[in-house]
């Protein structure tokens, strides 16, 4: 079986409340490595097989159509 993920995010002009929720807890709990956050979303999909090129097409246009939002999101689909 293989796997196909596809990576969402905001893009970086769009306003991440969560992430920023998130970049200043850690310092209140003590973690003192990050500078910035961003929250985002992973999609993992088996497929049948080996991943074909066909089926990071046919991802790609559903990551377009209802994975993320294009307007204010971007995504990378791969292999896995």
């Amino acid at each position: 079986m293989g796997k196909i993920v596809v990576d969402v995010m905001l893009k970086p002009e769009i306003l991440d409340p969560q992430g920023k929720a998130v970049a200043a807890a850690l310092p209140r709990l003590g973690f003192s490595f990050a500078t910035d956050v961003r929250q985002g979303k992973r999609f993992e999909i088996t497929v049948d097989g080996d991943v074909t090129a066909a089926q990071i097409v046919e991802v790609e246009k559903a990551a377009e159509v209802l994975l993320a939002n294009p307007v204010i999101e971007t995504f990378i689909v791969r292999a896995e």
